[in-house]
Formats: structure tokens, C-alpha cells, sequence
């Protein structure tokens, strides 16, 4: 008696298989003669085989960038205290602003509160930069300054998910997930989308880099910084117990297996995505050691990035970029957040020294190997903060100097390919609590963002619950004036 070595089928496959296969049939070929059926996100190819989601995909057009670096304030930085100099906040120091300024604020505000910063020119340009960061203002004509970015409410949560995920309030996929579905990764052995987060996750969480609806091959990778040593960054990186023939023995078995069980699952992403997974596990037990090792940079470059905490992640971030990652997002701001209700110029600067000798070196370093021509590096928080100082609960509410959050007007700079160099886009009102000219919507930023990668951010889409969705909805225009 012989056996046959295939799985026997469920009454459920054979009428599934007969009673829909010729409709199946007759649907794929009119969906590949309209255009509609391809590839190019885990699609079969030919006989068994499926391409891998994470290879190398063409835009819709010529890219003027390769790769992204999203430098993320936490908590909201001040743009009245960094890129966005108000004369008269200052001579209204103190003092009710005119009656004629209608500030909407979250909470109890009081009088004006003038920068306790001095701003200066820098470079040929002239760009306004305050004395919060000196390093970054070495490097004022690669910046292109948004004086006049808005988003839609003035919490953290909600904001950090526009700014990460395009939505406030439901769960959809992030920019760098996004990117990853339409570009692929340039390296296998690395995840194509890489979120370095120190000593804990912000506000909303894993939520500002999943890949909700789209598969799961495509959520950012979270690596907690604080940690030194390589091991302790990626968990088992390191197999004690078998050599890396072995393993791979191992995995080819394992993924024979997934293959045929795949085929009975009529390619269900989800579980490619998983399958995907186990090659990239592998593949980064030969790379990662080395990308995330940050020893191996000559002395020279780790004293110009200082050698703590944020100088090893814009260490790692570089290194990563130039290894083929396409979306790095560097948070700043997590145990200690810019979020600035009280003392804020102590607060301020504090956390501009910690970051500002790092961000300077980023900016230099990618410049000099000749990365910044295809990098797009953006500095921002979710939001800015009140012209106006927050009335705090306390005994004496003037010591608390603090600023509230501030969703009308805020800045963000970027630098690198596609934009232009020491460029100021936008204006908010005289006393920066309100974006009025040239106003950028987080929308827009992100319809930019995927122009430069190469991309119609309307037809970038992906089919789910019976609608495509897009990073910006319905919404965003590209900023065309930033544009080189």
C-alpha cells in the first residue's frame, strides 16, 4: 500500500477549489488585461514562487531622494525658541498681547512671554537660528525652514499620529511603512524600516510605527537606544548553539514548509509577511552586529558626534542609511519631552544641548560622504507651543514660565536632495501662535515627503475593507515652493 505525500483535502478545498476556481480564473485575467493585478506588493510571480515584499521596487517617477531620516522632538518644541524669531513677543514681554490677537489655547495662558534665547543670522543665507542650537546653525544653508506648519489638534497623542501616521484618532499606517511598501529595501539583511527610540516609547507607542492594514513586513523595527551593547539592542542576535550553516539548513526546512503551507492559504499576506520574517531574522545575524556597532567608527567621527546617547543613535542612524535602510526615525525626548509647561529655558536647554551636537555632526557627516544629495533628514515634533505663558497650578504662577501646546503654527526643517538650501517657507503672526502665510498641513508635508521619493502620493495606495487607502487620505498638495 503507497501514500501519498500530500495533505488529504477538506471537503471545504474541494468545493472552494471546483466550485470557484474557473470564476477565480476568469477574474485574474480580466484584472491583469485592465492593469490592475501585478506584483508589486507580495504578488505571485510564476509556478510556486512569490517575490519577496521587501525587494527593490521603481517609484512612479524619478526619485530626488533614496532614504529618510525623521529626527522627532517629543513633546513639541518651541518655534518661537529655535526657527522662528518674533521682535514683537519680546516687546510685548510681560504683557497682554492687543485685543486683536485671538490665541486658542488648551489651557490657562497669561501675558506674553518673550524667548529667553537670543537669535542670529548664520550662513549666506541669513537664516534666523537661536543660540539653542549652534551646531545645527553651522549647517543653516542645507536647512529649508517651515515657519508655517499646522496640524489639527493640540494633543499629544492624536498629534503624534498625524505626524507619524497621517490619521489623529484611527489606527493607520505610518510614513515609514508606507515607504517601505512602495520602495522595498536595498538590503535584506536589515529591516528596510528602523525606529531608534531610547528608554521607553512615546506617547500612543508602537502605534507611531505599525503597519496597521498593510503586512506586517512592512512595520518599523523598534530598537531601544539606551543600550550599549549589541546583544542587548536586538534579542537573540547572536545563536550560541548552531553555526550559521546550520541555521540556515534549519530555515530552509522550516520555510519548505511555510511554502506548502502557504500555497492553501491563497497567499494570505499576513502570513508572508511572517515568512519574510524568518529570512530577515536570519539575514540580520550576519549585518546587524555590524551596522548598530558604532566602535568601529574612527575616533575622529565619534568625537564629532560626542560619544552619549544621542551622539551612538545619529551614529547608528547614518550607518544604517548608507546600508540601504530607507525610513530611519531617530525619537529625542522620551523620558524628558520638549513638552514645556514649566521652566521651559531650562528645559529647552537641556535638551537642545543633549541633541544639538549630534543632529550638527548627522548634517556634516552625511554632506561630506556624499549622502545628503540623496537624503531627505527632518527635524520636528508633533507640534509648537503658546507665544504666551501657561498659568500653572501653583502658589506663583509666574515661576513656571512654561509655554501650552500649539497646533496653529509651528516650525520643521528639513535638508538634503530635492529642497532647497538655506530657504525660509511660511510666516506665522507677529507673535508665532498662528501659521498665515504659505500654510503647510502635516498632509502636506506628507504628500511632499513621497514626491521626493518618487511618488503621487494620490496614486500610492493599497485595497482594504473595500476602498484604497492613502497616507493622506483625502487630503495633501505638494509644497512646490520648497523644491530645488
Amino acid at each position: 500500500m503507497t501514500f501519498s505525500s500530500h495533505p488529504q483535502w477538506s471537503r471545504r478545498q474541494i468545493l472552494q477549489s471546483t466550485g470557484m476556481g474557473f470564476g477565480g480564473l476568469a477574474l485574474a485575467s480580466l484584472l491583469q488585461q485592465q492593469g490592475v493585478l501585478h506584483s508589486a506588493a507580495y504578488g505571485a510571480t510564476s509556478g510556486s514562487d512569490v517575490q519577496n515584499p521587501l525587494s527593490s521596487k521603481p517609484p512612479h517617477f524619478a526619485p530626488r531622494v533614496k532614504r529618510i531620516v525623521h529626527l522627532f522632538m517629543n513633546g513639541g518644541p518651541s518655534q518661537v525658541d529655535t526657527f522662528d524669531p518674533k521682535p514683537m513677543l519680546t516687546k510685548y514681554n510681560g504683557k497682554a498681547l492687543p485685543s486683536d490677537s485671538t490665541l486658542r489655547t488648551e489651557r490657562a495662558t497669561g501675558a506674553a512671554m518673550g524667548s529667553p534665547f537670543k537669535f542670529s543670522k548664520h550662513g549666506k543665507s541669513g537664516i534666523d537660528v537661536s543660540d539653542l542650537f549652534p551646531n545645527v546653525a553651522e549647517s543653516a544653508d542645507e536647512l529649508c525652514v517651515i515657519r508655517s506648519m499646522h496640524t489639527d489638534v493640540p494633543n499629544h497623542e492624536p498629534s503624534l499620529m498625524m505626524m507619524n501616521c497621517g490619521d489623529s484618532r484611527l489606527s493607520r499606517p505610518s510614513v515609514g511603512s508606507w515607504v517601505l511598501y512602495g520602495l522595498g529595501t536595498e538590503n535584506q539583511n536589515l529591516p528596510g524600516y528602523v525606529v531608534l527610540c531610547p528608554g521607553g516609547r512615546p506617547t500612543a507607542e508602537s502605534s507611531n510605527w505599525r503597519s496597521s492594514f498593510l503586512p506586517g513586513i512592512y512595520q518599523g523595527n523598534h530598537i531601544d537606544t539606551e543600550k550599549t551593547k549589541v546583544e542587548d539592542l536586538i534579542a537573540n542576535i547572536n545563536n550560541p548553539f548552531q553555526s550559521a550553516r546550520q541555521q540556515r539548513a534549519q530555515l530552509d526546512l522550516i520555510q519548505k514548509l511555510n511554502a506548502e503551507h502557504r500555497t492553501t492559504r491563497q497567499y494570505d499576506p499576513n502570513l508572508e509577511a511572517r515568512i519574510q520574517s524568518f529570512e530577515l531574522a536570519f539575514g540580520m545575524q550576519m549585518e546587524a552586529s555590524d551596522a548598530f556597532d558604532v566602535s568601529q567608527e574612527p575616533e575622529m567621527i565619534r568625537e564629532m558626534y560626542g560619544e552619549d546617547l544621542q551622539g551612538r543613535q545619529m551614529m547608528i542612524a547614518r550607518r544604517l542609511l548608507e546600508r540601504g535602510v530607507r525610513y530611519v526615525q531617530v525619537y529625542h525626548g522620551n523620558g524628558q519631552p520638549w513638552d514645556s509647561h514649566n521652566n521651559l529655558q531650562r528645559s529647552h536647554e537641556r535638551l537642545a544641548k543633549q541633541c544639538d551636537q549630534a543632529i550638527g555632526a548627522l548634517l556634516k557627516d552625511l554632506k561630506q560622504r556624499g549622502m545628503l544629495e540623496d537624503t531627505l533628514v527632518i527635524w520636528g515634533g508633533e507640534f509648537g507651543r503658546t507665544p504666551v505663558v501657561e498659568v500653572a497650578n501653583s502658589a506663583n504662577p509666574k515661576a513656571s514660565a512654561g509655554r501650552d501646546h500649539n497646533n496653529h503654527g509651528f516650525s520643521m526643517w528639513m535638508a538634503g536632495g530635492g529642497v532647497k538650501k538655506g530657504f525660509v517657507y511660511g510666516k506665522t503672526d507677529d507673535f508665532g501662535f498662528k501659521a498665515v502665510e504659505n500654510r503647510v498641513h502635516v498632509h502636506d508635508l506628507h504628500a511632499t515627503i513621497l514626491h521626493l521619493l518618487g511618488f503621487d502620493h494620490k496614486q500610492l495606495t493599497y485595497r482594504y475593507a473595500g476602498r484604497d487607502f492613502r497616507l493622506t487620505d483625502v487630503h495633501g498638495h505638494v509644497v512646490h515652493d520648497i523644491l530645488a
